[in-house]
């Protein structure tokens, strides 16, 4: 047995969810502290600028304007002007410094989910919809973008404005201003009850997204088309889209919808404070209290404006961020997805990999869980030797296959490669070594030049030409009308599924591993077409470890060692006369396939 290994994954510490949630979004902005802290400056001085312009108007209307002083009242209306100046100019760089800073959160994080997910065992992408997986990346991430770009800016300056002006507004009145920060504490509360109800709705919609992007994802892909159309279910699958999007429909309107009344509110007691300092000043004078200057009166509201209106900004930024929660903690549930199969501290790098393939006691359980898939396998492999696994299906033979490039890890014994645990292996060494045929062929949506080229960038056209030709393909390719530029279309669909086979095979001959696993790389192919394949594939298995997972027997008949897996246990081992000769399981599958063969 492998010795423990700690775990791939530990969970963070418990803690308050939204604390614990809001410092891990302040940390992705951690790399780029020094441009915020130019951003914060710039912030600083444009909120000073502009608590200093109301201080210039007063002087020019209590002093400059009554005392005809035409030098002074120039002086100050160049002040003014030049604090537009400077307020403009500190806005744009703001904004660009922070909508840089923005876009490159939003980069890592979209990396981030992008590297977390290629680490993923098979297990995962088969119990998950494609479509989720994309609508992560781009909805969720997509609709963080007006946060991370302008949220934290907008955040900073406004709370800068806010409290500027509070200090502004005391130094000229502290009476008025008492009338003025009263009702601060109820819009506060307002929008904290509307943020909540936001953030509520987000997380729903952001859900129904994700399913109407699966559906899109499975059901306008080539095979998609192709089953609805034979199925006679199109008006079916248009109908459920249509049920899908009218969910979304109703769920934006009340993203949209949620807390206006009470938002307008707020706007409506704003825009009315103004004539409630009119007021004030006028009562207060009216009663003898404490006279208050035309100009002191007129600096004050427009402090106050300038006060509300990014109390406002400030109060619906706090109903932003409530929202953007909902999506941060869908990406960081993607983030925090455990990663089974990991690199050890110090992984193993073969130079030069001979070949060699060794189970031993092999157990495995999906998930760890339910019955046991694999139970007690143990089987020898020698350097540039064949074995071929065969029996019904549901057996595990394609699970014993992707054992050996680590696709799946086991749940017990262990697989060795020239004696070596591929769990201790670099993954480096295991993609250099071990390559993989399956029926399942998956061709990008590129030239056959560049699909070939996925297995070696840096490939010839000589070699693309030469491992064409061994898997039987190049004379097809040149053929068309663009050779080896031609499109392959989505998932190679304007290719046969024997073409696409011989295409993998010449992608797979041009990697050049020395260990090779077929999973019924022709199970699926009319019996000329398998002829063809079976010969590249022939072509492809000199001289190197080979283990084919075979349906069809007439396949395997050459192998050096044939083994039969039954319930995940090996029933029968030998060659093909030897286990002919015992007349058991292998003998049955024999027979089997001679009734099919007139029928292929």
């Amino acid at each position: 047995m492998h010795p423990d290994r700690p775990p791939a994954w530990t969970p963070p510490p418990a803690e308050p969810g939204r604390p614990r949630q809001v410092r891990r979004i302040l940390r992705l902005f951690r790399p780029y502290r020094g441009r915020l802290a130019v951003v914060g400056l710039l912030v600083g001085a444009a909120s000073l600028v502009s608590v200093a312009t109301p201080f210039l108007l007063k002087e020019i209307l209590d002093t400059a304007i009554p005392q005809g002083r035409t030098g002074l009242l120039s002086l100050l209306a160049l002040g003014m002007i030049l604090g537009a100046v400077l307020n403009s100019v500190f806005g744009v760089l703001q904004t660009l410094i922070s909508t840089t800073v923005g876009q490159r959160v939003m980069h890592d994080l979209r990396t981030a989910v992008y590297a977390r997910l290629q680490r993923m065992s098979l297990a995962f992408f088969t119990r998950t919809r494609t479509g989720e997986v994309q609508s992560r990346i781009a909805n969720d991430i997509g609709g963080m973008q007006a946060t991370v770009t302008s949220t934290a800016t907008s955040l900073v300056s406004n709370l800068t404005s806010v409290v500027a002006t509070i200090v502004a507004m005391i130094a000229l009145d502290w009476r008025l201003t008492v009338v003025t920060l009263l009702l601060l504490p109820l819009f506060v509360w307002i929008s904290r009850r509307v943020g909540d109800e936001r953030k509520k709705i987000t997380t729903e919609r952001q859900k129904q997204m994700a399913a109407m992007a699966a559906t899109v994802t499975e059901s306008l892909s080539v095979s998609g088309i192709l089953l609805g159309r034979t199925m006679g279910r199109a008006d079916s699958l248009t109908k459920s889209f249509a049920d899908e999007s009218e969910g979304l429909v109703d769920l934006e309107v009340r993203s949209n919808m949620a807390g206006r009344w009470r938002m307008a509110v707020i706007t409506v007691v704003m825009a009315a404070m103004p004539a409630v300092i009119y007021w004030t000043a006028g009562v207060t004078l009216r009663f003898g209290g404490p006279s208050v200057s035309i100009g002191t009166l007129v600096a004050f509201v427009s402090l106050q404006q300038g006060l509300f209106r990014p109390t406002v900004s400030l109060l619906s930024t706090g109903v932003q961020i409530q929202t953007s929660l909902a999506l941060f903690q869908r990406i960081f549930e993607y983030l925090d997805l455990p990663v089974d199969i990991t690199e050890p501290e110090r992984p193993v790098r073969l130079g030069q990999v001979k070949g060699e393939v060794r189970f031993e006691k092999v157990a495995f359980r999906y998930d760890g869980k339910g019955g046991p898939v694999l139970d007690g396998i143990d089987i020898t492999v020698p350097a540039g030797g064949s074995l071929a696994v065969v029996g019904p299906t549901g057996a595990g033979k394609s699970t014993l296959g992707y054992l050996v490039p680590r696709l799946y890890d086991v749940t017990g014994g262990r697989v060795t490669l020239d004696g070596v645990d591929v769990r201790d292996l670099d993954f480096d060494t295991l993609a250099r070594a071990i390559g993989v045929v399956s029926q399942e062929t998956y061709l990008f949506h590129a030239t056959v030049a560049d699909n070939l080229r996925f297995a070696k960038p840096d490939a010839t056209d000589e070699e693309l030409h030469a491992a064409a030709r061994a898997a039987q393909i190049h004379d097809h390719i040149m053929s068309l009308p663009d050779g080896y530029d031609t499109v392959v279309g989505e998932r190679g669909h304007r290719f046969s599924g024997g073409e696409k086979q011989r295409l993998a095979i010449a992608r797979t001959i041009l990697r050049d591993p020395p260990v090779l696993i077929l999973d019924e790389a022709t199970s699926a192919l009319d019996t000329r077409t398998e002829h063809a394949v079976q010969e590249a594939i022939d072509a492809l298995s000199a001289d190197r470890t080979t283990i084919t997972i075979a349906h069809r027997l007439s396949t395997i008949r050459g192998a050096d060692q044939i083994v039969v897996l039954d319930s995940g246990r090996a029933l029968e081992r030998g060659t093909h006369d030897e286990l002919l000769a015992r007349n058991g399981r292998y003998a049955s599958l024999v027979r089997r396939d001679a009734r099919l063969e007139p029928t292929r």
